[in-house]
Order: structure tokens, then sequence, then C-alpha cells
């Protein structure tokens, strides 16, 4: 049975209308208009109404960068948004980057919230938590602030760096940082023998590590799936594995947890959505989770 998830307490977010291959967005006080490949249906509100509501919007320059319009003034550069329940309390810092991105994808927060449940239940101090494709830091923040201990592997330095500025925003620490290649790193921590309660994949369609390694989600997802069923500990143990590419079905992600994990205890397979408040479900993701506590 495929589950649909979509994060229903998130008084700083809302997602207010999507189609037209764009998507409107509320980030704390500011409200986006950004390219959204998947919403090719008409929006519920016109386009003189969006532009009346957003504050910006994101012009795409090429395939991979653009830039920011501004629709209304004051806009600053930067500003913090949170993210509070009964399992978390984290905060974060966005930003108009050069690539649509604004520092969080709102989204995984159902699975900021799966992977806190998933620490709390565990009868162990500490779960050892390991955060892949890890980004600006939001399932390690949800993580720690479940009360884990977490390591952060993301190969992109600049992005490292703003994640630790999300955690001392969070009024959290000692989260592990790593700037590495995620494939590279995983190898390491298989021969070393380490194990981990709680393994979380985020990773994207394309991408490039450190050094110039070439990351492309359907040649390498099946070879970092088998190492990271190494990495997992026999008697505790979550898994979060998140794709979002166009086309990337469920059952590739129900296939790939089942071929390479001998345990698939409460195997949940689904799609994540964010519900704007004008109707549409804009789905964003398919993904596979495991939990088993002794």
């Amino acid at each position: 049975m495929i589950t649909m998830l979509s994060p229903t307490q998130w008084e700083d977010y809302e997602l207010i209308d999507c189609g037209n291959f764009e998507k409107l967005e509320r980030f704390g006080k500011y409200i986006t208009i950004r390219p959204e490949p998947q919403a090719i249906w008409d929006p519920t509100l016109s386009t003189k109404e969006w532009e009346k509501l957003a504050h910006v919007k994101f012009k795409s320059k090429s395939s991979s960068s653009g830039e920011w319009i501004k629709l209304k003034n004051p806009v600053a550069d930067r500003w913090h948004i949170k993210y509070k329940t009964k399992d978390i309390d984290i905060q974060f810092r966005l930003a108009f980057t050069s690539f649509k991105h604004v520092g969080v994808f709102p989204e995984q927060a159902a699975n900021w919230d799966y992977a806190a449940k998933a620490i709390k239940a565990m009868k162990i101090t500490a779960p050892k938590v390991l955060n892949l494709f890890a980004y600006t830091g939001g399932a390690s923040l949800a993580a720690r602030s479940a009360g884990a201990e977490v390591t952060h592997v993301d190969s992109i330095k600049q992005v490292v760096t703003w994640a630790n500025e999300n955690q001392e925003l969070s009024n959290l620490k000692d989260i592990k940082w790593v700037v590495e290649d995620a494939l590279k790193f995983v190898k390491r921590e298989v021969k070393r023998g380490k194990k981990y309660n709680g393994i979380i994949l985020d990773p994207p369609a394309f991408g490039h590590g450190p050094n110039g390694e070439k990351w492309k989600l359907e040649d390498s997802i099946n070879e970092i799936m088998k190492d990271v069923a190494q990495l997992a500990d026999p008697d505790n143990f979550f898994l979060i594995l998140n794709t979002y590419s166009l086309g990337f079905s469920s059952l590739i992600v129900e296939n790939l947890i089942k071929s390479s994990f001998k345990r698939t205890d409460n195997l949940t397979i689904g799609e994540l959505y964010l519900q704007a408040s004008k109707g549409a479900k804009l789905p964003l993701g398919v993904f596979g989770k495991i939990q088993y506590i002794k």
C-alpha cells in the first residue's frame, strides 16, 4: 500500500497555490514564487493575485541558476523561521540563493517527525544517527533535538557551514560535520565496522563530491544502499530513504530497500506532498522507511 504524507503542523510555512510549473509559498514573513516542474496543472489563483501576494519571484537564467526579482520592498537577504512540535524545536536561517532554493525543503518535515519519534521510542541513550546528503541540516537538527548523536554528511562546504549556523540558531550543539562524498564516507564507515541506529538519505538526482566525484541517482543508489545496510544496528534501527526525481517510482524505492536489507520490519512506502491552502496537492518525492526496536 502506498502511503501519502504531508507536513501538518508548521506555522512558519505555507504552500498557498501551485500550477503552471510554479509554486506560491510563504516562508515566515516572505511569500515567494519559484519554479516547480511537477506543477503541470492550472493554479487556483490568477497571475495578478500571485504577484500581488508575493514579495519575490525567481527568474531562471539557465537550467541551474537564476535571480530573484523583488515585487515588494523592503525584502531582507536573510531571515529566520522555526519548526516546533512535541519532539522537535529547531530554527533555520533562510536566504535567496541563485539556484532557486531558500535553505529548506518544507515537505521533509514529515520525515523529520518520523525520525524524531523513532529516536524517542528507542530504549537506549543517544542513538547514533547518520544523515547523508544532509543539505542545511533539517533532519540532522530534528534528530539532535530528539536526543540523538548525529553525523551530518554533505559534499558542499558552504552548505555544511549553513547547517552549522542552523544548529546555533536552534540552541543545539555537538553535531558532527563531515564535508565528504556520501558514497566514499559510507564505504569507510563499513570498513571501520561502524553501526548506526538511524540512517537518513535524501540524495539528489545529480550531484558532485568535493573532489569532483559524480553522483547520478539511478547509477549509484543501489550501491550506496547495499553499503548503508551494513551500517544498520541489528537491534535498534530506522531508515529513511527519500528521493526526488521525475519519474522515480515508489516501487523502485521498495525494491531497493528489500534487496539491500535483510530486515524490513514495518516497511512503509509512500509519496511526500504539500497541500496547498487553495486546494491542489503538490507531489515532492517518494520515500521508503524501516523501523525496528528491541
